[in-house]
């Protein structure tokens, strides 16, 4: 039978994906044309960073972990996941190897044909991740089998890469008259992971709760959207005690994000 390892796999020394100071062509893997399978090996039960998406600050390296099993009737050789941004991987624009040595995973046996792998990966501004790229992101995967079967999958699970998000309230005057009008102003912000800083969102719906003093839930007084750098201004009446706050549900691109509550003695 060939090895995975072999020439008839086509194994070939440049996965041809640069990105910045990610260079995969240090890896030796097959060539990423599409999904393959040779005998029995599967994968399966793909989890990325606990089933979350993934939210990376401005500057900060942001560590993940990537499990999946693997299963082959002559026991699990070994297994590599390689993380991406692109329609395939070797479209992809950017990218992110595992922090092992060899940049495989470690997999360990649960019984003689079946394995739990896994890998940690750093995505840190600048280097893996750039704000063009944020929203979907892939696993392109491949393990063997102890028998040199093997299987290769381009999308072996989608997942969300996202900016964080910063928001604040303030309610002003405070305290205030029964019947008066109340300004609650704000700021929604995201990670610019190309400038390491964080810039206003602009035109995303964001949602004016409130929470009556005493009790634990938001309901929402209304919907405004923020202006072009991101900024939140609207009024409402004084009526009770209690708390105002903006909340962002988020986008595929960008985390959501409540504010903190901002407290308003009503006289």
């Amino acid at each position: 039978m060939t090895s995975v390892t072999g020439e008839s796999t086509r194994i070939r020394a440049t996965l041809g994906v640069v990105t910045g100071a990610l260079a995969l062509s240090v890896l030796a893997v097959p060539a990423a044309q599409a999904d393959e399978v040779q005998g029995d090996t599967t994968i399966s039960g793909v989890v990325v960073n606990g089933g979350k998406p993934v939210v990376v600050g401005a500057t900060a390296k942001k560590t993940i972990t990537v499990s999946f099993t693997v299963k082959d009737a002559s026991g699990v050789g070994w297994a590599q996941a390689i993380l991406y941004h692109g329609s395939d991987i070797e479209s992809s624009d950017t990218g992110a190897v595992a922090t092992s040595s060899n940049h495989r995973s470690t997999c360990t046996a649960v019984n003689a044909t079946t394995s739990t792998c896994k890998a940690t990966y750093d995505l840190e501004p600048g280097t893996e991740v750039f704000s063009f790229a944020a929203g979907g992101w892939k696993v392109w995967a491949i393990a063997t089998g102890k028998d040199n079967d093997y299987v290769q999958k381009d999308n072996a699970k989608s997942f969300q890469v996202q900016r964080l998000s910063k928001l604040t309230a303030n309610a002003t005057p405070e305290p205030v008259k029964k019947g008066k009008t109340i300004t609650v102003t704000g700021k929604l912000t995201r990670a610019n992971w190309d400038t390491g800083t964080y810039s206003g969102y602009s035109t995303q719906p964001v949602k004016l709760q409130f929470r009556k003093n005493g009790s634990s839930t938001y309901t929402t007084v209304k919907t405004i959207k923020t202006s072009s750098t991101g900024t939140l201004k609207t009024t409402v009446t004084a009526t009770v005690n209690g708390y105002f706050r903006y909340s962002f549900a988020g986008t595929s691109s960008t985390s959501a994000v409540n504010a903190a509550g901002d407290f308003i003695d009503v006289k």
